[in-house]
């Protein structure tokens, strides 16, 4: 099991274990999370739906496409957000999307700066990933701070790429570089 360790949480590769935490977030976070993700069909909210969206991860990391973790407090144990490394793009491209969500009541304690720091340095130093890009509602201050203290650079906006709740809603795109890749 892949865990990586924080000054004040963890973080780790979800598993069969995180379900009935990672349900218990996802309900208690229904209407905060869904201001920012795609619509949700409901066996998403249920036990079932949890194991099955860890079944597809698992399957997803299996085959490199994806990697999703899961954020617990060190202090706690309590699970309090997931982040995940996305569409990851072998070959010429070496890169992947990052996203995350954390609880409503932990946001503004740095916890998903730590999270994303350790996450990136885990595409770059044991992925071997070069580039990794995210998005980011304009109006979604909170998250664009997150990724520049991780060391993420602003690069553009794209327009309407994303539907959120039945709309398409633009994004500003970070990205960061791994600078321990260079050219051979």
């Amino acid at each position: 099991m892949t865990t990586l360790m924080g000054d004040r949480i963890y973080v780790k590769l979800v598993e069969e274990a995180d379900a009935e935490v990672l349900l218990a977030l996802e309900l208690k976070n229904k209407d905060f999370f869904q201001l920012y993700t795609g619509s949700r069909k409901d066996d998403f909210y249920t036990l079932e739906g949890q194991l099955e969206r860890i079944k597809t991860n698992k399957s997803s990391a299996e085959a490199d496409q994806g990697y999703f973790f899961v954020i617990y407090l060190r202090e706690s144990e309590q699970l309090i957000g997931e982040i995940t490394l996305f569409e990851v793009a072998r070959g010429n491209l070496q890169s992947c999307w990052i996203g995350y969500f954390l609880d409503q009541e932990q946001n503004g304690k740095g916890y998903m700066t730590e999270a994303v720091r350790l996450v990136v340095d885990y595409a770059f130093q044991t992925l071997r990933l070069h580039r990794i890009e995210a998005g980011v509602m304009p109006h979604n201050i909170g998250s664009a701070k997150v990724l520049l203290k991780a060391g993420f650079q602003k690069e553009g906006l794209s327009r309407e790429n994303v539907k959120i709740n039945g709309k398409w809603e633009d994004h500003q795109l970070f990205a960061i570089i791994n600078e321990d890749d260079v050219d051979e």
